[in-house]
């Protein structure tokens, strides 16, 4: 099973969503490539769509390497085993936090266009949604985050992810929903046959579009 791409995808991931029929929904993308599977899951289902910003903590030197992730509001998520192997110290990981934290500051900017302020959790139920699941640190300081800002309920939903990743998922989250879990997973761009770089540009479409068919109520929008 592979996708068309993310659009095809979202809108798939949104009927399995759909029968789960989550009270009072937000849907929290994770940009860049969560953000037009997001869209199409917030239109099927009537809601809001806003981001959720996360960062990798790549390992020093190699960077691809996550030790952890970093959320909006300082919520962190760490590789407590893979830290403690390589033999990361205090001031390595003090280091990457503060970068990380600049470029956090940086994408709300880019991500969240003039005049769209963030929605708030509070008492909703927050869907976490990205184009899929590899390790799950990013989601996993997203849930993180949007606990501590007082969502009722926090569901990770993706088109695809590995069955061990997901199944971990369901130990932390209230509700996991994974369109396809192959056997043999690979990377999630190998399940898609158009997997191309979405820009900042999308996301600030998509999320103003998405703002102009379903405007919060004030308490919500500010």
């Amino acid at each position: 099973m592979r996708f068309t791409d993310r659009r095809q995808a979202g809108a798939q991931l949104a009927e399995a969503i759909a029968a789960l029929a989550p009270r009072d929904p937000v849907v929290y993308a994770l940009p860049r490539g969560g953000v037009p599977v997001g869209y199409e899951v917030a239109q099927v289902l009537g809601c809001p769509l806003d981001v959720v910003l996360v960062r990798k903590l790549g390992v020093p030197g190699h960077p691809e390497l996550a030790m952890g992730a970093l959320a909006e509001g300082g919520v962190t998520v760490w590789n407590e085993d893979l830290i403690e192997m390589i033999g990361i110290g205090d001031a390595e990981i003090a280091a990457v936090v503060e970068r990380e934290t600049v470029t956090l500051a940086r994408q709300a900017e880019a991500f969240r266009p003039a005049g769209l302020e963030r929605i708030e959790p509070v008492g909703r139920t927050a869907l976490i949604v990205d184009d899929g699941l590899a390790t799950g640190a990013t989601a996993l300081a997203a849930l993180d985050a949007l606990r501590e800002e007082g969502a009722a309920e926090v569901w990770v939903c993706v088109p695809v992810g590995p069955r061990d990743t997901s199944e971990a998922m369901r130990k932390v989250a209230d509700q996991v929903v994974v369109v396809y879990t192959p056997p043999r997973f690979g990377a999630v761009g190998a399940w898609y046959q158009d997997f191309s770089q979405v820009e900042d540009h999308e996301v600030q479409d998509l999320l103003r579009e998405a703002r102009l068919r379903f405007r919060p109520s004030p308490e919500e929008d500010s």
